[in-house]
């Protein structure tokens, strides 16, 4: 697994190291069960505190992505629930969206439309709101 942060953006570097291992995580380039790099040898190799790569990984965690065990380090869920999976999908959506500028009511109006016009998970388009 590779991973790219960049000091001059605005987002802050554990943002950027959470956003590299969840998209990782959900593309399939790290499974279920692999141990992530240990916060010393990472925050090395990458040139932050330690500290910064634990916070990543403590999001990745809240998100249930990694379970954090002491003296085991990191390691992938064996499996991701979809509402995990979902809440990375939408970081690396608003991750991009801020790359570019977009504005949080642009980003918002366009999930919306795209929420409405996709299909239900039966098949069946949705006609309205529902509860």
């Amino acid at each position: 697994m590779r991973i790219r942060i960049d000091p001059t953006r605005s987002t802050p570097l554990f943002e950027q190291l959470a956003s590299a291992v969840r998209a990782a995580i959900i593309d399939g380039r790290v499974i279920g069960g692999e141990r992530l790099p240990a916060a010393r040898r990472l925050a090395a190799s990458l040139g932050v505190n330690v500290h910064t790569v634990l916070r990543g990984y403590g999001v990745l965690r809240d998100e249930g992505l990694i379970e954090l065990h002491r003296g085991r380090g990191a390691v992938v869920v064996t499996r991701i629930g979809g509402r995990a999976a979902l809440a990375g999908a939408v970081h690396d959506l608003v991750d991009e969206a801020k790359l570019h500028d977009l504005p949080e009511s642009a980003l918002l109006a366009l999930v919306s439309e795209a929420y409405r016009s996709a299909p239900s998970a039966a098949g069946v388009p949705r006609t309205g709101p529902t509860r």
